[in-house]
C-alpha cells in the first residue's frame, strides 16, 4: 500500500493516507476502516479553517507515530499552527487523538472540520469498478448522537453499524438524503498553547461479538499492541552466517504474522488466534493460506499450527452442498462475514472449492505433533483426521480417479489449486485444461498425508492396522503418480493430468512442491530441483511459476510467470529434503535480497522480470501486503538451510 498508513489489528485494518485521511477509494488499493469483509469508514477527511493541512511528516506503521500537519506557508510566512495527529487500531476501534499548537504568540481560533461516512461496501464490491450487486430494501441512515454519530446499514436481517463519538463533542450536520456527515470543532488556541481533540470510530459489524475496549489513547494502544507484537517475534533464530539479511526478514516476518492473527473457534467453541491470509483482500481464514504459513512458523511459533488445525477442525464440511463444493470431511477453501456471501451473492461465506486444504491438513497435524513431541492434540481431532481421509478417497477422488481431482466450479474458482486463476493449470500452448483435473502438486501433499497419517495411526491412536493400509496407498499413489506423470523427453514431472488423463506439459513450479512431499525417487528429484534453478525458471529473484518462453508466460500474470514467494519456500524445504544444498543457498539468498528491497518485508507477489543490477524485483501490482504466507516464506528458508546444514 504505497504512500498510504496501515493500521492492523485482530482482523481490522485501516488503511488512510500518510497524513490520516480517508477518501473512499475502490480498486487494486481501497482505503477505509475495514472489518469482517466491510468498509466501516469511507470518508475522514481533515480540514482546518477550510483548507486541507499539509503533510509535514508522514505518519509510520511502525509504533507511536504521528503525522506532523501545517498550514500551507513560506520561508517568511510560516504556518502559525502544528497539528499532531495521532491513530491507533484495537479490535474494530480507531482512536485517534489530534493536538494543534499555536506557533505564534498570538491567540487564535481555528474552525476545525472532520467529514465522515460509512459505506457498508462489501469488499467484493471494492474490488471492481464495474461489478454491480443487487441489493434491494438496503438503506443507509444517520442519528445524531449528543457526541457524535452513527451510521447504520439494513437490508432485510443484516444490519452493521459505524459509530463515530469526540471530545470535546463536536457540531454535527448532514446533508439531506446524504449520509456523508461534517463534525465541526470551533478551537480556541491560546497564544504559543495548545489543544486537544480526541475521536473514537467504533465499527460493529453485523454478526459481530462485541470488541473488547481499547486500553486508552493512540499512544497506549500502540504500546499494547507493539508489545503483543515484539513478544511475538522474540523466539530465537539460528541465523547461520552470512544470511544476516534473511535473519532480518524473519524478524519482520514474525511482526507481520503477529498482526495478521485474528480470531476463529475451535471445534469446543474456544477462542483461538489463526494467521489470516492477507490485506487488503483476504484478511480472513483461508485453509491453505494458514495452512501452509503454520507449517513455515513451526519451528518457531508450533501455536499458530495448533490454532489453524483447531478453527478448520471446527469448520470441516459435513455434509454435500453443491454450491459451497462441499462434501463430508473436507476442509475450507475460506470463510467470509460480509453482505454478500451473507445473502449468498457470492458463494464464499463458507467455500470448500480448494483440492488440497485436506491433505495439507492432515499434513500439519502429524508435522505438529512431531514438532512438539506431543500427540494430545492429534488425539482430540483424531475423528477430523479420519474423516479427512476419508475424503480423499470417497469423494476428493483417489477411489474413482487414483488421484485427487478437482472440476471446474463455474459459480467460484475454476481452478482449485493454490494456482487458482484462470488459465493457470495450462499446457504448454496456453490452453487450460479441462475435466477431472488431477494437479501435480496435490498428489504429493496426498502421498505426503498418508504417510503421516499413517504415523499418527501407529503412534497416536492405536490402530496399526490403518497405519499399513495407509502406508500401502501411499506407494500405490506413488507408483501410479510416477508411471503417468513423469515426462522422460524433458526429464520434469507434468503440471497435471486433465480429465482425458493426457500429461498438461506446461513446465511450472508446481514441480517443486514434489521434492518437499517426497513423492519424487532420489533421482527424478535432485533433477526436478537442479532444472528448476536454470534461467528459464530462475530469475534471481525467485523460481517462476511458470518458465520463462513458454507461450502462456507473462512476467506480470498472476500464476503464468510471477513469483511467489511461499511458493519457492516450498520448493526450497524440498530443494534442502533432496540434499541440493548449494540450490537451497541460492534461493533464500535470491529472496533475502527481495525482501531487503522491500523493507525486509516480502510481498505477496512478485513480477518475473530477470535480475538486473541496476534494478531492484519489479512488483505484482495486485499484490497483497502484508501477507501471511509471504511474512512465514523467511522463516521456512531458514529451516531449509537448517536441514541442509545438518544433511
Amino acid at each position: 500500500m504505497s504512500g498510504r498508513q496501515l493500521l492492523l489489528h485482530a482482523g481490522t485494518f485501516a488503511a488512510t493516507s500518510t497524513g490520516g485521511d480517508i477518501t473512499g477509494t475502490r480498486g487494486t488499493s481501497p482505503d477505509g476502516l475495514f472489518t469482517r469483509d466491510t468498509r466501516h469508514l469511507s470518508a475522514w477527511t481533515l480540514t482546518v479553517d477550510g483548507q486541507a493541512p499539509t503533510v509535514l511528516v508522514p505518519a509510520r506503521e511502525e509504533g507511536d507515530s504521528a503525522a506532523v500537519l501545517t498550514a500551507a506557508g513560506t520561508r517568511d510566512e510560516p504556518s502559525a499552527w502544528t497539528m499532531f495527529r495521532r491513530q491507533a487500531l484495537f479490535h474494530g476501534r480507531l482512536v485517534e487523538h489530534i493536538r494543534i499548537t499555536a506557533n505564534t504568540g498570538h491567540d487564535a481560533v481555528l474552525t476545525v472540520r472532520l467529514d465522515a461516512d460509512a459505506d457498508f461496501a462489501d469488499q467484493f464490491e471494492l474490488r471492481s469498478d464495474h461489478r454491480r450487486y443487487e441489493k434491494a430494501g438496503a438503506h443507509r441512515t444517520v442519528e445524531a448522537l449528543p457526541d457524535g454519530v452513527a451510521f447504520h446499514y439494513h437490508r432485510d436481517d443484516w444490519h452493521a453499524r459505524t459509530t463515530v463519538t469526540a471530545d470535546p463533542a463536536p457540531r454535527v450536520t448532514s446533508a439531506p438524503d446524504l449520509t456523508r456527515t461534517t463534525l465541526t470543532w470551533n478551537v480556541e488556541l491560546p497564544a504559543h498553547g495548545s489543544a486537544d481533540l480526541t475521536l473514537r470510530v467504533s465499527a460493529e459489524p453485523h454478526g459481530a461479538p462485541a470488541a473488547p475496549p481499547p486500553p486508552g489513547g493512540p499512544a497506549a494502544i500502540a504500546e499494547h499492541t507493539q508489545g503483543q507484537y515484539s513478544a511475538f517475534a522474540d523466539v530465537p533464530l539460528p541465523v547461520p552466517a552470512g544470511h544476516e539479511a534473511l535473519g532480518r526478514a524473519c524478524r519482520q516476518g514474525l511482526a507481520d504474522l503477529a498482526g495478521l492473527r485474528i480470531p476463529a473457534s475451535g471445534p469446543d467453541g474456544e477462542t483461538v488466534a489463526v494467521p489470516a491470509a492477507g490485506v487488503p483482500w483476504f484478511l480472513t481464514l483461508f485453509g491453505r493460506d494458514s495452512l501452509l504459513t503454520s507449517y513455515f512458523a513451526l519451528p518457531y511459533r508450533p501455536e499458530l499450527a495448533e490454532a489453524t488445525l483447531r478453527a478448520l477442525a471446527a469448520t470441516q464440511a459435513a455434509t454435500h452442498e453443491p454450491a459451497r463444493v462441499a462434501e463430508p470431511g473436507k476442509i475450507v477453501h475460506e470463510i467470509r462475514h460480509g453482505e454478500l456471501s451473507h445473502f449468498r451473492q457470492v458463494p464464499y461465506g463458507r467455500y470448500y472449492g480448494s483440492v488440497d486444504s485436506t491433505p495439507l491438513f492432515l499434513v500439519l497435524l502429524h508435522a505438529h505433533a512431531e514438532q512438539t513431541a506431543d500427540h494430545s492434540l492429534a488425539q482430540h481431532l483424531q475423528p477430523q483426521a479420519r474423516a479427512a481421509v476419508a475424503w480423499m478417497f470417497q469423494h476428493g477422488g483417489l477411489d474413482e480417479h487414483g488421484y485427487l481431482t478437482y472440476r471446474a466450479d463455474e459459480h467460484g474458482l475454476l481452478n482449485q489449486n493454490w494456482k487458482d486463476s484462470e488459465g493457470a493449470v495450462c499446457f504448454a500452448d496456453g490452453t487450460q485444461a479441462t475435466g477431472d483435473i488431477a494437479v501435480a502438486e496435490a498428489q504429493g501433499y496426498a502421498y505426503d498425508a498418508l504417510r503421516r497419517t499413517a504415523a499418527l495411526a501407529r503412534d497416536a491412536w492405536n490402530d496399526p492396522a490403518w497405519a499399513v493400509d495407509l502406508e500401502a496407498s501411499a506407494q500405490k499413489l506413488r507408483e501410479r503418480f510416477t508411471a503417468q506423470f513423469w515426462m522422460p523427453g524433458r526429464e520434469f514431472p507434468a503440471l497435471a493430468l486433465d480429465g482425458d488423463k493426457r500429461q498438461v506439459d506446461a513446465l511450472a513450479s508446481d514441480a517443486g512442491h514434489l521434492l518437499w512431499s517426497g513423492i519424487l525417487d532420489a533421482e527424478q528429484g535432485r533433477a526436478t530441483g537442479r532444472r528448476l534453478l536454470e534461467r528459464d525458471f530462475f530469475s534471481g529473484w525467485g523460481i517462476r511459476t511458470l518458465a520463462s518462453g513458454q507461450r502462456p508466460y507473462h512476467p506480470l500474470s498472476y500464476h503464468r510467470g510471477s513469483i511467489w514467494p511461499h511458493d519457492n519456500a516450498v520448493i526450497a524445504l524440498g530443494l534442502a529434503r533432496y540434499g541440493l544444498h548449494r540450490e537451497t543457498a541460492a534461493l533464500a539468498r535470491a529472496l533475502a535480497d527481495a525482501a531487503a528491497r522491500h523493507h525486509h518485508r516480502l510481498p505477496e507477489v512478485i513480477a518475473g522480470y530477470p535480475r538486473l543490477h541496476s534494478e531492484g524485483p519489479v512488483p505484482y501490482p495486485h499484490s497483497c501486503s502484508p501477507q501471511a504466507w509471504a511474512a512465514a516464506t523467511p522463516l521456512a528458508l531458514l529451516t531449509a538451510l537448517g536441514a541442509a546444514a545438518e544433511s
